[in-house]
This record gives C-alpha cells, sequence and structure tokens, in this order.
C-alpha cells in the first residue's frame, strides 16, 4: 500500500509516498517537481526503516532506580502520575514558573509547539522555551520587523539566486532541487560562505566571507546600490518608510572601508551588489549560518531590506510573502496568572514579536537552574531535544540538568540528556504520528503528516503524551480531544478545512490561489504598512532604528579577544545530511556511510601542525577540549577549521559543544555565537 504523508526526520518537512505492508513501513520515497532521474535521494528516508525499527528504539515508559544505578521499566500510568506528581509539587514549593518545558526540533513547529504551551499556560507556568535564538526564529523576527512576515526563496523561477550561509544540499533537498533547476535554466548562482561547501563549487560566485561578518557585508551591497542608485526607485517610494535613514547610515559601510575586514575584496562586494540589484528576478535563500551569531538579528534585517531595496520582495521568482492558513489559536496565553513573567523577560520585542513563537533564549533556562536568575527553575520536561550535547557550552549546560531536582525526557532513543532524566517517555516516530506541521500552516499548498503505522512497542505520539499530561493535572475540558484528527479540525475549523479533506488531497491543498505584490491590495504588517527601513519600534526601545547604525558591537567571533593564546578560526559544521543535529548515529547504515567524526584543515595548516590525513588532533578553546580525526582539504581557508558537528551524542570526545560559549548574547535576541570560535590544535601523540 503506498500512503502519502510528510517526513519529519529532519525540519525540511518534504511531502513523501510511503510504502507500507502489513502495518509496517517498507520505503519511503520524496515527492518532486523534478523528473525521478533528476531527484535528489536523502539517505535517512531511505534508512527509515532502519530507524523505526531499530532495536535502540525506547518503547516502553522508564523510571530511574531509586538507588540511581540505571532504569527500570513502567508502564504508562506509573510513568505519567509520577510526572504529574513532581509537576504539582514543585508548583506548591517554589511555585509554576519553577517548572520549564524544553523543545528540541524533532517534533515540529506547528501544533506539536502549540500543545506544551497550551499546557503550559494552563499549570501556570510562562516557561515553555524553544531554540529559536539560535536557529530560524531570530531571522523571523528580523523579516517581521521588515515587512511583517518571513518571505521565502521562490528559487525554482529566479534568475539570480544568492545562497547565503546555507547549505541546502545537506539540509533541504526541495530547495536544493530548486536551486538547481533554476541554474539549468540559466540562472546565476551566487554562494556566500567561509567554507566551499559542494554548492560553493557549483556556484558562479563564490564569497569565502569571514564568519559571522555578514551583515557587514549586506550594509556595503546596500551602500553600492544607493550609491548607483540601482534601486527600486518606485517601489521604495510607494511602499517603504525610513528610506533616508538608511542611506545616511549605509554610506558609512562603503565597499572599500568594508572589503579587508570581511576576508573580500571591494571589487567583489561591488561586483555582487550590480549583479544582484540588476539581474531580475532575484532571491536570497539565508540560513542558519547568520543564525549562530549574536548580530543575526540586524545581519537578517540588512539581508531583508536588500529584498525590498531592490523591488526582489513578493514578485514571482523573487522572495514571497506568505499566505498562511486561518488557524485557530489554541495555546491559551491569556490564562496565565496576572503578573508572571517568563525567564526570558530580559527579551520582550523576540518574546512578543509573534502571537505563537513565545520565548526562545534556550540559553535563560541555564541561567535559571544555575544561578536562579530570574527565578529558580527546579524541573524541566525536555520534548524531543538533547541539549546537553546541542546547546553551547556543553559543560555549562550539563551541570545544570545535573542540578535539576526533576528532570522528564520525550524521546525515541537513550541520549545523553536522557541519561539524566528521572522519567523517560519513550515517542512514536514521524511515521507513526498524526500532526500538523508548521510548514502547512505558514503557506499555501498544506500537507498532512499522516500516521501510516501504528506505533512501534508502547511508544506513544507526543500529541498524546502532551494531552494525557494535561488531562492528569485537572484540564480535562481544555483537553477533551481524544485523537490528533479532533485536535487538528478544532484549530484547522476556522480555515473550513478538515483532516479527512487533507487525506483526500495528499498531493497537497490550497486553499487559496498564489498571489503576488500582495501590498498594492493590503498594506504591510508592520506598524506604519510599509516596509521599514527605519523602525521605530525598535528605536522607542532604545535599539538601533536602522541595522548597524551603532556599528558591529564588537567583533562577533567568540574568543576573538584571546587570539593570541587561541590564533585558529574554528567554524562549527558541517551539517551532514545522514544525521539531524546529534540524532540517527545510532544506525548503522547511516554511521557508516560517511567520513565520520573529522575536522577539516587547510594543508599549510597541517604541515604547520605536523598533521596527516586521520591522524588524532586535539582542539582547545576557552572553554575545553575535544578531539577529531584529522581531514586535509582546501574547503577551508589557512587559519581555520571546520569541526564536524554533533557527534557528541555518539563519543563525547568529539563533541563540538565543548568548545563554544554562551556567556555574550544579542541583546534583542539572547543568541550566543557558537558558529565561530577562535581555539588552538595540537597533535595526539599516538602511542
Amino acid at each position: 500500500m503506498i500512503l502519502d504523508s510528510v517526513c519529519r526526520l529532519c525540519s525540511s518537512c518534504c511531502p513523501i509516498e510511503v510504502e507500507v505492508v502489513d502495518e509496517r513501513l517498507i520505503a519511503a520515497r520524496r515527492k518532486s517537481f523534478l523528473a525521478p532521474e533528476k531527484r535528489l535521494s536523502c539517505p535517512k528516508l531511505a534508512a527509515a526503516p532502519d530507524i523505526v525499527y531499530s532495536p535502540l528504539r525506547l518503547t516502553t515508559p522508564l523510571i530511574k532506580k531509586d538507588d540511581g544505578s540505571g532504569f527500570r521499566k513502567a508502564g504508562w500510568d506509573e510513568a505519567l502520575d509520577r510526572v504529574v506528581t513532581r509537576f504539582l509539587r514543585h508548583r506548591e514549593e517554589y511555585g509554576a514558573q519553577s517548572v520549564a518545558w524544553l523543545r528540541g526540533m524533532a517534533a515540529d513547529w506547528g501544533a506539536p509547539w502549540d500543545y506544551p504551551n497550551r499546557l503550559m499556560h494552563l499549570f501556570g507556568s510562562p516557561n515553555t522555551i524553544g531554540n529559536g535564538s539560535i536557529c530560524f526564529v531570530a531571522r523571523e523576527f528580523a523579516h517581521s520587523y521588515t515587512y511583517g512576515a518571513m518571505a521565502f526563496p521562490e528559487a525554482k523561477n529566479a534568475r539570480c539566486i544568492i545562497v547565503w550561509g546555507k547549505n541546502d544540499g545537506n539540509t533541504a533537498l526541495g530547495a536544493a532541487e530548486a536551486i538547481s533547476y533554476a541554474k539549468e535554466q540559466g540562472a546565476t548562482l551566487i554562494v556566500i560562505d567561509p567554507v566551499q561547501t559542494a554548492l560553493a563549487r557549483k556556484a558562479d560566485l563564490w564569497l569565502q566571507i569571514k564568519p559571522g561578518h555578514d551583515g557587514l557585508l549586506a550594509m556595503a551591497m546596500i551602500s553600492q546600490i544607493i550609491e548607483e542608485k540601482l534601486y527600486d526607485a518606485e517601489f521604495v517610494e510607494k511602499y517603504t518608510t525610513g528610506f533616508e535613514q538608511l542611506k545616511e547610515v549605509a554610506a558609512r559601510y562603503p565597499a572599500e572601508a568594508v572589503a579587508e575586514k570581511i576576508w573580500l575584496s571591494a571589487d567583489q562586494i561591488r561586483d555582487l551588489a550590480r549583479l544582484y540589484a540588476t539581474t531580475k528576478p532575484s532571491s536570497i535563500i539565508d540560513g542558519n549560518g547568520l543564525d549562530m551569531h549574536r548580530e543575526v538579528f540586524d545581519t537578517t534585517r540588512a539581508i531583508a531590506m536588500l529584498r525590498a531595496l531592490t523591488g526582489n520582495l513578493d514578485r514571482p521568482g523573487g522572495d514571497v510573502l506568505p499566505q498562511p492558513i486561518p488557524l485557530r489559536n489554541i495555546q491559551l496565553k491569556d490564562r496565565l496568572p496576572a503578573g508572571v513573567v517568563p525567564i526570558t523577560r530580559d527579551y520582550p520585542l523576540f518574546n512578543a514579536f509573534s502571537e505563537t513563537w513565545g520565548n526562545q533564549v534556550q540559553g535563560c533556562l541555564i541561567d535559571a537552574i544555575l544561578a536562579e536568575q530570574p527565578y529558580p527553575v527546579k524541573m524541566v520536561v525536555v520534548q524531543t531535544g538533547n541539549p546537553v550535547v546541542t546547546m553551547a557550552d556543553s559543560t555549562r549546560t550539563r551541570e545544570a540538568f545535573a542540578k535539576l531536582e526533576t528532570l522528564v525526557v520525550i524521546e525515541m532513543f537513550m541520549t545523553e540528556t536522557a541519561k539524566l532524566a528521572d522519567v523517560i517517555l519513550p515517542a512514536a516516530s514521524c511515521f507513526e504520528t498524526t500532526q500538523l506541521n508548521r510548514f502547512s500552516i505558514r503557506n499555501n499548498p498544506m500537507f498532512l503528516q499522516n500516521a501510516v503505522i501504528p506505533p512501534v512497542g508502547d511508544s506513544w505520539p507526543n500529541w498524546r503524551i502532551v494531552f494525557e499530561l494535561g488531562r492528569r493535572l485537572g484540564f480535562v475540558t481544555e483537553f477533551p480531544w481524544q485523537s490528533a484528527e479532533e485536535a487538528i479540525d478544532y484549530q484547522l475549523e476556522p480555515a473550513g478545512v478538515t483532516v479527512e479533506k487533507l487525506r483526500r488531497n495528499g498531493s497537497g491543498l490550497r486553499i487559496e490561489e498564489l498571489r503576488y505584490e500582495k501590498y498594492r491590495e493590503a498594506p504591510f504588517k508592520t506598524p506604519s504598512g510599509r516596509v521599514e527601513f527605519f523602525s521605530r519600534r525598535l528605536a522607542e526601545a532604545g535599539l538601533p532604528g536602522v541595522p548597524f547604525s551603532e556599528g558591529l558591537g564588537g567583533d562577533p567571533i567568540s574568543f576573538a579577544d584571546q587570539s593570541e593564546a587561541y590564533p585558529i578560526l574554528g567554524i562549527s559544521g558541517s551539517r551532514d545530511i545522514r544525521f539531524t543535529n546529534s540524532q540517527f548515529r545510532t544506525i548503522p547504515s547511516l554511521l557508516n556511510a560517511g567520513a565520520g567524526c573529522v575536522v577539516d584543515i587547510h594543508p599549510e595548516d597541517a604541515r604547520r601542525y605536523d598533521l596527516k590525513e586521520n591522524d588524532p588532533v586535539r582542539i582547545e578553546s576557552p572553554k575545553g577540549s575535544i578531539e577529531m580525526a584529522a581531514r586535509i582539504s582546501t574547503t577551508v581557508r589557512p587559519g581555520t577549521i571546520r569541526l564536524s558537528w554533533g557527534w557528541g551524542e555518539h563519543d563525547l570526545r568529539g563533541n563540538l559543544n565543548t568548545l563554544t560559549e554562551d556567556d555574550r548574547r544579542g541583546r534583542v535576541t539572547g543568541t550566543s555565537t557558537s558558529r565561530s570560535f577562535m581555539c588552538r590544535l595540537r597533535k595526539v601523540q599516538q602511542q
């Protein structure tokens, strides 16, 4: 039997066809607009049966033994009652806000994000915390403050594509296919990345920028475009505000003044600006390479302004504003007690820019546990995440989670974080779960993630775990749904869409025809109703109204002030398409198919440190040290290295986040720089 669904093994949410025989997953394949011979295959999806039926899957609840020597199996009633008892005890002793819910990315950010928010708001805690300060949401915040929503690139129809801090061949195969298709049709491909990725090798122009300095490049491009009057004057006049303020600030960033600081030449910057501004339509694909730096907010605002300045916003082949699905907000934030503040209270604009994104500065959780600021957090539920490995400054993060009085983990596999838990609740995979994913509610068309097989063992879908916890905490009326379908139908009622209708339209349901240049009919969703090159909201909050009007705000690279002792610039990467963050390294078919945990070192540096291929290397930062195998490569420039990401779950000696810091955070989004840092190398002497 072939069934339609959505894969959630990573955040791309690719529509798929699933082959099922006797309620058993046999195979799964991505859908694509390309002919079969041109489609890109995903190794994770090819290994889906290995993941789903792995002997290492958690398939029954686990409770830590009284003597702390390990875990014992338990039934769901005992495990859930244990969790509920802890919820209530901590609320009585310390207040509801002492309980936090920390979300990883695995369960999606649509309805599976709404459900725990609803639960925690009813319980009385504002502390449902995501990881958006270092992944995506900070960029969406910047887009929203510029033109009211996050634009998405229509690369397939573009004539010029800038890929900025992203490598879709390893992260989003649908986008990679769109880029490849456009290039075949004659589009110019530009890649801005400090590493020569596979995509960079295919590019017509590759700019090997200095990590963390992308905002300066964006401002220099704006400066050049304004100076040469290459901007869309009609669009700027009719649909923007603050152009004169932007012009004044951008004039401080001419190509000549910026070039040396960002490892490019002035001619490269000028050529890039002219090419982007004069090739229509052009789209910009920005990504996670921008996210993990303190200046992500102003950097992304500047890049967003490039789209508007050149008239590429909301036009075919440019960057299109979404047409979101009418949706019932089910988070019940109004049920929070008056006066309660979240642990992320220092970032009020970020907390409030969206009706549903909520609180996303995960580093504040560590502060609240260790320093008990702004108040102590005593219990955390970690849902489909592995913060002990994936959060910055792993040593401090592990110390925090070890200090908790109660830790509950909802997860498919035993992780470094789960090992510290008091209760582990086994989660079903995406193939065992019906849910409404964020990519299907942000914009047309809609696709349903459909449960194509029953849960393996005694695992439960995330929605069922949250609903049952809610009812046992006394919120029976607020969690009336006995199935995912009932909850989704309730949430989609304003759109007139049901799960049944989505299932009948497995290839995608469009409830509104795609429209461009929507700003001609309705104002932008900003206070002024226009694209805001100058933001009065930010200025009134004491923040720069124009990006970088107060300069770069210090060196964005971690430990730059200690470069004499740590002279090598380390770059966090690369995201291997076989894995998602720290996940799936227990799957032999994925684990054995690649290079493994390696550090890319330029041949000049390899000679300096007397390193050969596969030699063990110790990498040290002021935070700690790790070991990886050397891979001699010209993908990085001399003086820089690229470290494999996510291997700390497989081997703690390769946990990159042992080297990163969360000491300094961006004042708008609370983002710390964990993508680039100063470090040093030592050859490990083998005995």
